[in-house]
């Protein structure tokens, strides 16, 4: 009977221990997603999304920030999650990541002052620009929080008050 136990107490032993392992394995694959590839030109990224949108007749939406930051990953991943706030976003808008890498950085110096200041609101923060790559509306992200993520009404009305359609209805 005593081996038995000793079996089991092992057996339990390693099973905690096995998941253990697991999770971190997920944890640590779940944190190294990057939305923002920081090996690009932003203003060459830019100029693409802008050529883009152009051509189907859409808005570019702008994601300021980095890889650094948890809240513009947690943005990532909650708008790709979600599938009407997704599909607005495909049907209106081409939607980047554009990388600011740090105040002292001249790609994010440069970005910053084609995005009309937009870092000041702090990250992430999402700048609308239209076919013609003019900044129409810089939308601070912390009006779309909610706790530790983001209220997804706010979030899809965001969207859907700045697809072309929407700015374009002249309201009487």
């Amino acid at each position: 009977m005593k081996t038995i136990a000793m079996t089991t107490t092992a057996m339990r032993r390693l099973l905690s221990l096995l998941l253990l392992i697991q999770l971190f394995a997920f944890t640590a694959s779940a944190q190294t997603v990057k939305y923002y590839d920081e090996s690009i030109d932003p203003v060459e990224q830019m100029d693409k999304a802008v050529a883009q949108a152009k051509d189907e007749g859409k808005y570019v939406v702008c994601q300021l920030g980095g890889n650094w930051c948890k809240w513009c990953r947690w943005f990532a991943k909650f708008i790709t999650d979600d599938a009407e706030i997704s599909q607005t976003i495909a049907d209106n808008f081409v939607y980047i990541h554009v990388n600011y890498a740090s105040d002292k950085d001249e790609r994010s110096r440069i970005v910053n002052q084609r995005l009309a200041n937009a870092s000041r609101f702090g990250f992430p923060v999402l700048v609308v620009l239209d076919e013609e790559g003019k900044v129409i509306h810089i939308q601070q992200s912390d009006y779309l929080e909610e706790g530790e993520g983001y209220n997804r009404e706010r979030v899809l009305k965001f969207f859907q008050k700045w697809t072309p359609q929407a700015v374009r209805t002249v309201v009487r």
